[in-house]
């Protein structure tokens, strides 16, 4: 999935961008911060990465919605799976088809990754929460969007939160 958002991204970026009439200055600085939050990101240097991504959707106009992502996932790579899901809890709130899909994918992970969290921490009610959101997440993917999840991996996570909410 993440090659697959990665690619409508950088295609939207130069489209969007390009289409601006900015001058080329403006491009270039927007591609190489956009250059600069994705390899972060990928690097693991979440730190930079974050504080890219922020710097970024103070301008990013139309490509805010697909910043968000890319912000909600560095979040979740990050290990701040609360504040990844707020985010891309958010963003799937104000978007539509796929766009929506992207988000609720990194919101049912993100709040799978917490939920499990909790429940090891002795917090059984906001982990059976976190757990039933995730669930319901994961679940509207991937069925208004199943080719989101080429290799089931999505799938197999959505069982294995079922799995476990059945055990609580």
């Amino acid at each position: 999935m993440s090659s697959i958002l990665r690619t409508g991204l950088a295609g939207l970026v130069f489209i969007g961008v390009g289409s601006c009439g900015d001058e080329m200055v403006s491009r270039n600085s927007f591609e190489s911060q956009y250059a600069v939050a994705r390899n972060a990101l990928e690097g693991g240097q979440y730190d930079r990465a974050r504080r890219s991504y922020q710097k970024m959707l103070q301008q990013a106009g139309p490509l805010a919605p697909r910043l968000q992502l890319e912000y909600a996932h560095t979040e979740l790579r990050a290990g701040n799976f609360e504040q990844a899901a707020k985010i891309a809890s958010a963003l799937a709130g104000s978007q539509t088809g796929l766009a929506r899909s992207a988000a609720l994918s990194v919101q049912g992970t993100a709040q799978h990754e917490l939920g499990m969290k909790q429940l090891s921490e002795g917090n059984t009610a906001a982990g059976r929460q976190n757990l039933s959101a995730a669930n319901a997440a994961l679940e509207e993917v991937l069925k208004s969007n199943p080719d989101l999840d080429p290799l089931g991996a999505m799938a197999g996570r959505q069982a294995k939160i079922s799995s476990r909410l059945k055990r609580l």
